[in-house]
């Protein structure tokens, strides 16, 4: 029975995951770019960071996900360039994207600390699964591919960022044209998920509390008009200007009707247990645990992840400034 319901929950998991193909970060509040093309030289240094994640430890064929980008700001700040690379991998399914990224940063006041960005990315994304992983119940299936089966596709990302001292506002989409070039260029035989967009809504604000404590409250709105709305609650605090801790309370929202959405889903997704530590002025590392709220936390360990910040050259900004935008 216990083998039974572990493979009933792994094909669940399986049809959440095509429903909500982007793959899931808890620590994305530390790189706004992975979600945002506007956040292109937001920092103004030159930043690379890097996630990686493992989700639903011990689960045979649990998603594996790697991120790292790259960005700056040029021409005195007015844009933002950057380089977004991202690899996702769930059971016999892979996903790789990379997108450059360009932001116009309109300054909304004289002294440039209320900024308005508009952001675009542009690059592809490779979808593929590898039918050598899969161990079908019954071979000579026509519709379960013996090999590796991949498209790659041009695509597209679009975002707005208003930013200042105490308060931020953003709204994006990608996977713009991956879905839609799909229907008349890959092979209807192909066995591969196609991407499909991804709505992202996010806003929060500062709070000092005292000269040595930071309040920063957020939320995330995530959707892709097929799966459940999901809604990030974030808390953090900001200590000696050293290091964040909070946490995130994950769970889907009813935001609007959706006709093919099953019924009874569970709500309540994960709580996220997060901390980053500035090492100096340049290298921040930064830790996540998600403990699942679903069925699925009786067959696996949590989920795991782990960043790396590094300025590779001095900027503008300075101390608390720079340390508390993401």
């Amino acid at each position: 029975m216990k083998k039974i319901a572990v493979i009933v929950l792994f094909l669940f998991a399986g049809i959440t995951a095509f429903a909500q193909q982007d793959a899931q970060y808890s620590q994305y509040m530390f790189n706004g770019l992975f979600i945002n093309p506007a956040y292109a030289g937001y920092k103004q240094d030159i930043y690379l960071y890097s996630f990686y994640r493992s989700q639903w430890t011990g689960f045979t064929g649990a998603p594996q996900s790697f991120s790292a980008s790259i960005d700056g700001s040029v021409n005195d700040t007015k844009v933002g360039l950057g380089l977004l690379v991202a690899n996702d991998r769930i059971g016999a399914q892979s996903a790789t994207s990379v997108y450059a990224n360009y932001a116009y940063r309109l300054q909304m006041d004289e002294d440039g600390k209320s900024r308005l960005a508009f952001g675009v990315g542009a690059g592809f994304s490779q979808a593929g699964i590898d039918g050598s992983k899969l161990n079908p119940a019954q071979t000579g299936d026509a519709d379960i591919p013996t090999g590796y089966q991949g498209a790659i596709l041009p695509d597209a990302r679009l975002g707005v960022l208003y930013t200042d001292n105490k308060f931020f506002i953003g709204a994006s989409v990608d996977n713009l044209l991956s879905s839609w070039l799909a229907k008349n260029s890959v092979d209807k035989t192909i066995s591969v998920p196609i991407p499909i967009p991804h709505f992202y809504f996010t806003t929060g604000f500062y709070m000092p509390l005292n000269d040595d404590i930071m309040l920063k409250p957020s939320i995330m709105l995530k959707d892709d008009r097929g799966g459940p709305t999901s809604l990030d609650l974030n808390t953090f605090v900001l200590l000696n200007e050293v290091i964040w801790v909070g946490g995130t309370y994950r769970t889907a929202v009813p935001l609007y009707k959706k006709p093919n959405l099953q019924n009874g889903l569970e709500k309540s997704n994960a709580l996220v247990a997060m901390v980053q530590f500035f090492v100096n002025e340049k290298l921040r590392i930064g830790y996540s645990f998600d403990y699942s709220l679903t069925p699925l936390a009786n067959y696996n360990y949590g989920s795991h992840e782990i960043s790396i910040g590094l300025f590779l050259k001095e900027g503008k900004l300075k101390s608390i400034n720079q340390k508390c935008y993401y």
